[in-house]
């Protein structure tokens, strides 16, 4: 009888996300359907969001600073988000001295953003903290670090 009135529903094109639609989606939907809709209302305290760089693409990576800065200027987050970068594999590149990277990754540390380079990469690659820039920390694995963050509710950003 349970699956019967869960195909019905489904049929009828109810959806189950677990979620209740909060009052601020509602106005959102109602909003898109007249035309008038600017963007998701930012309707909660806080956001907390993880970005993850394992590229040395210098176009990645500078669209994943851009990113970033973005979200840190949209008006419905400002003074209301956590950022963290963390930096794995061949995105190490970030955070090398050798890099022309340090000048953003400054601004970006300096508005609060944790910059995070994974140990195992270092590890692996035969990296010495000496070739990386001073203003980061170290987490042990950078794929822990995003399997922790998403369980604590963080939302994931890959550029």
């Amino acid at each position: 009888m349970k699956s019967l009135f869960l195909t019905a529903a489904l049929i009828a094109g109810l959806s189950f996300t677990g979620r209740a639609q909060t009052p601020a989606a509602m106005h959102d939907a109602e909003a898109f359907q007249k035309g008038t809709f600017a963007g998701a209302t930012a309707d909660q305290a806080h956001y907390n969001a993880v970005y993850q760089l394992d590229s040395d693409d210098p176009k990645l990576i500078q669209q994943t600073l851009r990113n970033i800065n973005n979200a840190l200027e949209d008006a419905r987050l400002k003074g209301k988000i956590t950022i963290e970068l963390v930096a794995f594999g061949n995105g190490t590149a970030l955070f090398r001295k050798d890099q022309p990277y340090e000048a953003p990754l400054t601004a970006l540390k300096a508005k609060g953003v944790i910059l995070s380079q994974c140990l195992n990469t270092l590890k692996e690659k035969k990296i010495s903290k000496d070739e990386l820039l001073p203003l980061i920390a170290y987490v042990p694995s950078g794929n822990g670090e995003l399997i922790i963050r998403q369980a604590q509710g963080w939302s994931l950003v890959h550029p």
